[in-house]
């Protein structure tokens, strides 16, 4: 189908460009949500007449995102969540954790601007994108833990999912040599 983008859609092309989509693409997507009309000979016109509307509009958008992203830049998320001993996560951490935890510390962002391809399934320090506009993008840190003090040590750069085999075996190592010592007393 072919349809007049009204704003800049990922690599399908931004405002004013007229192409070629899928279907499904523009009537369950584009066409709801605004994002284009229908490529017919009203609609061009329809669009030529609203033309500096459409960009001032969206130049709007942009601004108020790049604020909103300038504010965002380099913010850390703490989230807790239960987890086992090798760091996997009893459920996950998904978009909808991702918001509830920036409108926490003050942020408003929608879930659909959170781009989180899989949901967080593991403990540890993860980088999430978000696209506030099409044409703005920031990322966020998040930090998921089982408790403050374990995120407070995976910030400060500690892999709190590594257990140790040498730990494990210098306790026991110095455990050997003292019961050696030991049984060495005993004999004389």
């Amino acid at each position: 189908m072919k349809v007049i983008l009204l704003e800049r859609v990922g690599r399908s092309g931004s405002i004013g460009d007229e192409v070629n989509v899928k279907d499904g693409f523009a009537r369950n997507f584009l066409l709801p949500q605004g994002k284009a009309l229908r490529a017919t000979e009203a609609n061009r016109k329809r669009f030529e007449a609203e033309r500096a509307h459409i960009e001032k509009r969206n130049e709007e958008r942009r601004i108020a995102a790049a604020g909103i992203a300038e504010g965002l830049d380099g913010t850390i998320v703490v989230i807790i969540r239960q987890a086992g001993e090798t760091g996997q996560l009893y459920g996950s951490v998904a978009a909808r954790d991702i918001v509830e935890a920036l409108a926490s510390q003050g942020f408003s962002v929608q879930r659909n601007q959170v781009d989180l391809a899989d949901p967080i399934k593991s403990v540890g320090v993860h980088t999430v994108a978000l696209s506030l506009h099409p044409e703005v993008d920031v990322a966020i840190t998040v930090n998921v833990a089982r408790s403050d003090d374990e995120a407070e040590r995976q910030a400060a750069g500690e892999d709190v999912t590594v257990h140790t085999f040498e730990a494990d075996t210098e306790g026991d190592f110095a455990a050997g040599q003292a019961d050696a010592a030991d049984e060495d007393r005993f004999e004389e």
